[in-house]
């Protein structure tokens, strides 16, 4: 039984991306521990890969810094062992494809099941290559999560039809970052979903503020936000956490009351 309905489960879910290991491993778990107290229902924890192609300069360059600062896959499951003895709210990780292969598909997605990870997104496998994953993702109690994009198109109710855990909206064309406008018609794309699934959709790319979260989450079950968290770590690195959880506390304040 997927746990992830539970960041849903209280109205609309706001869901947080922090990249691990940037600028340290300890950095990170006070900043997902800052984020969850001030109403982050979700994490997205993402494990750190030379060439993130769904990623803009924000995240790309805290895959880097994370990189070179020595963390490797192991310690990010170490990581998050710890993590879990006083966190509850559910866990996702991102990443992409080539992590999990090279660890081995079945010995990545066990270890996920153990440490209490509830679900994964891999940006860079097609939904018609999901097969590869997704009978070991169920094996072990891990929703493989699937993305539709604005060129998704015909394929959207096909999409939604076999989504897991949530559906992630990507709402824009490009990679992710902050956006002063958001002009892609998703209320069309969130009309079909709705009519193929009952799974939470949650809206990403391009969010920061919390004017964008209340639009976003008025056509959705939650927004997620990872650039513009990214950046407070970019500026402020370990003094960093208290600056998040402020952030999400005005973000979440913008979708609660809806």
């Amino acid at each position: 039984m997927s746990k992830i309905k539970n960041a849903f489960a209280g109205g609309k879910a706001f869901i947080a991306f922090i990249t691990c290991g940037d600028p340290d491993l300890e950095t990170t778990g006070a900043a997902v521990r800052a984020a969850v107290q001030n109403g982050a229902d979700l994490i997205e924890l993402g494990i750190p890969f030379s060439d993130p192609t769904a990623e803009g300069p924000v995240i790309q360059g805290a895959n880097i810094r994370a990189l070179r600062g020595g963390v490797t896959t192991d310690r990010i499951f170490e990581f998050v062992k710890q993590l879990r003895a006083d966190i509850s709210v559910p866990l996702v990780f991102m990443t992409y494809a080539n992590v999990v292969f090279s660890r081995g598909a079945e010995r990545f997605i066990a270890a996920c099941g153990e440490i209490g990870i509830d679900g994964l997104i891999l940006p860079d496998l097609p939904f018609e290559e999901k097969e590869e994953f997704q009978p070991l993702c169920r094996k072990y109690d891990v929703d493989l999560i699937s993305l539709v994009a604005p060129t998704s198109a015909s394929r959207i109710a096909m999409i939604a039809r076999e989504a897991e855990g949530f559906l992630y909206i990507v709402s824009s064309l490009g990679v992710t970052g902050e956006r002063r406008e958001i002009t892609t018609d998703l209320a069309s794309m969130i009309r079909v979903v709705r009519q193929h699934t009952e799974i939470p959709c949650a809206i990403g790319f391009g969010i920061s503020t919390p004017e964008q979260a209340e639009k976003m989450a008025d056509l959705s079950d939650g927004v997620i936000v990872g650039s513009a968290i990214v950046r407070i770590l970019e500026k402020y690195g370990k003094d960093a956490p208290e600056r998040i959880g402020e952030y999400v506390r005005s973000m979440k304040g913008a979708i609660e009351h809806m």
